[in-house]
């Protein structure tokens, strides 16, 4: 996933003035208790912090898979 495919789904997702505000407030266990904004920073992989972020807001994992993005196959 590229950072512009996870701004997109953010976007997407929650909005572009809530998903700011959930990029840059929540703290996700799953990327070492930081946000999205500091994870992406020190150079934790898009895609990581996109899934961690959907954890931790509780996002249906039919969802999960982000705007533009294939939905991995089940099996």
């Amino acid at each position: 996933m590229k950072l512009s495919e996870f701004q997109n789904a953010v976007d997407d997702e929650f909005g572009t003035a809530y998903g700011n505000v959930v990029v840059n407030d929540v703290v996700l266990s799953g990327v070492g208790d930081r946000t999205a904004r500091e994870a992406l920073a020190a150079g934790v992989p898009a895609r990581d912090v996109w899934l961690a972020l959907c954890e931790a807001t509780d996002v249906p994992p039919s969802r999960r898979h982000g705007v533009g993005l294939r939905e991995p196959a089940e099996g």
